[in-house]
């Protein structure tokens, strides 16, 4: 049975050189989402301009389920002007304020939250105050047992110690690169010594089901009170990497929902996101049609 799964957060254009690319984080999820058979919902807000209109027609062509994306007619689409170095690693300069940094709490908005499977929000979206108060809501509206994925996105200085501890107190799952974990736990004060009793603790200050640390070309790490699964991760000529950890974070969110056990969650979202990272965009089209034949060429 197909679940939804909400992607709530920014919707924007990805600005490189010569070329623009729809994206932000829960746009990229919920298309991933989609690709492997779940209903990829995007909730999110962009400007009464031209490039909301374009990521609104964008959205639908590529098969995403559109209805719940606020339209703004004060502030302008989100845009980012991304610069790729030669190891295909972004570099991001996120304008602001933004369509998204106002999003609204609205009855359609709890009714989606109130019937929805699992929901993947993140802590670049709740910058502004609005946003994270709407955010919080969402969660808070959503029926006991739902999955909540707080997937870390540490973008210039739009974080902060309390954003990142509010949003782990309210998730099941928990995700970040291995990058990021040191400067987390330094925000939260709380010692690292290494990666897994840094995740280990984690989860028993928080409460957490799942602690997932990627690790780039390098695989991941996944982490649950009991048992661990390492994954080396799959080799693949980068085109950009931009996009490929919110296709992990939906290769795993699909696991996770359909049951798999953590070894094989571990396998897929590691599959996925090579896939997206051997491609130009956040969203490429799978090939043949078909995202097995994608993945098949990967393995």
């Amino acid at each position: 049975m197909k679940k939804k799964v909400v992607g709530l957060g920014e919707v924007l254009w990805d600005l490189f050189p010569g070329r623009a690319c729809l994206g932000g984080a829960p746009a990229n999820f919920a298309y991933i989402t989609t690709l492997m058979g779940d209903q990829g919902i995007v909730a999110s807000r962009v400007g009464q301009d031209s490039q909301g209109i374009e990521a609104l027609r964008r959205m639908e062509e590529l098969g995403l389920d559109i209805d719940h994306v606020q339209t703004d007619r004060q502030h302008r689409t989100g845009i980012v002007n991304v610069q790729v170095d030669g190891n295909g690693q972004p570099k991001f300069e996120i304008a602001h304020p933004v369509a998204w940094d106002f999003l609204e709490w609205t009855p359609d908005w709890q009714r989606l939250g109130q019937h929805a499977d699992a929901v993947c929000f993140g802590s670049l979206a709740q910058r502004s105050e609005t946003s994270r108060a709407t955010i919080r809501r969402f969660i808070g509206a959503m029926a006991p047992g739902t999955l909540r994925v707080f997937d870390v996105n540490l973008r210039q200085s739009y974080y902060s110690p309390q954003i990142l501890a509010d949003s782990m107190r309210v998730a099941d799952i928990v995700k970040f690169n291995d990058d990021e974990l040191p400067k987390i736990m330094s925000l939260i004060k709380i010692p690292h010594k290494d990666t897994l009793s840094s995740a280990q603790r984690l989860i028993h200050e928080y409460d957490v089901k799942v602690v997932c640390i990627t690790r780039g070309g390098r695989g991941s790490l996944l982490v649950r009170e009991r048992d661990q699964s390492e994954h080396p991760g799959f080799k693949v000529r980068v085109a950009d990497t931009v996009g490929s950890g919110d296709a992990f974070t939906a290769g795993l969110v699909h696991e996770y929902l359909h049951g798999a056990p953590l070894d094989l969650m571990n396998e897929v979202a590691n599959l996925v996101g090579a896939w997206v990272a051997s491609e130009v965009g956040a969203m490429p089209t799978p090939k043949r049609g078909a995202l097995e034949h994608s993945l098949a060429e990967i393995r």
